[in-house]
């Protein structure tokens, strides 16, 4: 059974897909809260850097220091650099990723700057990821700069 914070980003991630988006969506958790969630919307907003994550910090706003340190940042597929970046510079502690098979982000960077990970091999977001990545191999592909 997953946690409730990783349901939240899932359905973030399919709120995503359901609106033509890239299905990537997370939440940031504080002391049991989520202060914020989002999903990617590049495509819905012709905005480049609106990953999922960085939507989830957006939507968080401006928070003290002090709150971001004592926040875990849920995400639907392992980040990648800019996202790993973000999380980073207001020194989130713990990053929970669903999956990183169908794509491996900036962890081991993640893990050298002490950051700790659990990864969970979600089975639905692997299917997920698979089934957009299939059905749009050039939205994919501009995501991830390939």
């Amino acid at each position: 059974m997953r946690d409730e914070f990783m349901q939240a980003a899932i359905d973030e991630a399919k709120q995503g897909w359901s609106e033509g988006g890239i299905p990537i969506g997370s939440v940031i958790v504080h002391r049991g809260e989520i202060i914020g969630r989002g999903h990617n919307m590049r495509v819905q907003l012709g905005d480049p850097l609106l990953h999922g994550e960085m939507s989830a910090f957006k939507a968080a706003g401006r928070q003290p220091a002090s709150v971001y340190r004592e926040c875990v940042l849920y995400t639907t597929l392992s980040p990648c650099p800019m996202c790993s970046g973000a999380a980073l510079l207001y020194k989130i502690p713990k990053i929970v990723i669903a999956e990183n098979v169908t794509f491996l982000g900036a962890e081991d960077w993640l893990r050298r700057q002490g950051v700790g990970l659990t990864v969970l091999r979600d089975e639905e977001c692997v299917a997920m990821m698979r089934d957009f990545i299939a059905a749009r191999p050039e939205l994919w592909n501009e995501d991830i700069a390939v």
